[in-house]
């Protein structure tokens, strides 16, 4: 079976993940036989992490389970409990935190203490429970509102939790799906009593969302498209729905061992791309794999 295959060269680490992973490996490269820490997991990305923990990283879960040495604050960030429990502890750390999310931390603990003297509500749109958000949450004393889907919005605003009547300001995680995020500050701008009430912050990361058309056209333009990502990228899963709802042969995978050579036909066009989590070197590996199917199962 001949394949025509093409890697998407938008795909791949963005720079806050290829920043992060860069400081793990020149620590490790210049203290030899040395494990680091990472608190979380610096990438979402089984294939990657697999090949960082050969070098020496290790992902823990809390500060608890930190051995001898620094530990790493990855590029999604924390809230200001965690810098505060590793001085209490005489941990070093070595911050990662995207320069994109610093930012944002920042603009959000400002923006709380405009809204919150006057009763107002920091809106956070975001995935309840991604480690971004729990950094930008943090920023408000864990005051602030997730959102995910204009649906909870609308729920939100039926049981008053939002207060039309104060200030709201609504922030983006940086990774967001843009298209729900207009929605959503669309449904919010139309409840408020006074729209002057409303501050909307354009906070996705612009590599994130330019990456949003661009992965459109791709889609479209090949036959099949194979996403690459890790099961638990938050980034990839709206990436991949994203593929899917502009080419119904679409097929999401985290490594080569789970590409079906029944999802291709004879002369296929095929498109290989990923989450801002997936490494350029898995990319070239599933489209070697690709190229390398003769027959249909």
């Amino acid at each position: 079976m001949n394949l025509k295959i093409e890697i998407d060269h938008r795909s791949g680490f963005c720079g806050g993940v290829i920043r992060a992973i860069g400081q793990a490996e020149s620590y490790l490269e210049a203290h030899p036989g040395s494990t680091l820490c990472s608190l979380g997991a610096i990438v979402h990305n089984e294939e990657e992490l697999s090949r960082l923990s050969q070098k020496g990283l290790r992902t823990i879960d809390n500060l608890s389970k930190a051995t001898e040495g620094p530990v790493l604050i990855r590029a999604h960030g924390e809230p200001p409990t965690t810098y505060k429990l590793a001085e209490e502890r005489n941990i070093e750390i070595i911050d990662c935190t995207c320069p994109v999310v610093l930012k944002l931390q920042k603009s959000i603990r400002e923006a709380y203490a405009r809204v919150s003297e006057k009763g107002g509500r920091v809106v956070i749109f975001g995935r309840i429970g991604h480690a971004e958000v729990l950094g930008l949450v943090g920023q408000t004393a864990a005051d602030a509102i997730v959102i995910e889907t204009p649906a909870m919005l609308l729920h939100a605003l039926d049981c008053e939790v939002i207060d039309v009547t104060a200030p709201v300001e609504i922030f983006s995680q940086t990774t967001g799906d843009p298209a729900t995020f207009a929605e959503i500050c669309r449904i919010l701008r139309g409840a408020m009593k006074d729209e002057s009430l409303l501050n909307v912050h354009n906070t996705i990361c612009a590599q994130v969302s330019s990456r949003h058309s661009q992965l459109s056209e791709f889609a479209m333009s090949h036959d099949v498209i194979v996403f690459v990502s890790g099961k638990f990228s938050s980034n990839g899963s709206v990436l991949f729905n994203l593929c899917q709802s502009v080419n119904p042969r679409c097929h999401r995978i985290s490594s080569e061992a789970e590409i079906q050579a029944s999802w291709f036909k004879d002369g296929d066009n095929v498109g290989v791309c990923g989450a801002t989590s997936t490494p350029k070197w898995l990319l070239e590996k599933i489209a070697v794999v690709l190229g390398s199917f003769k027959t249909v199962s």
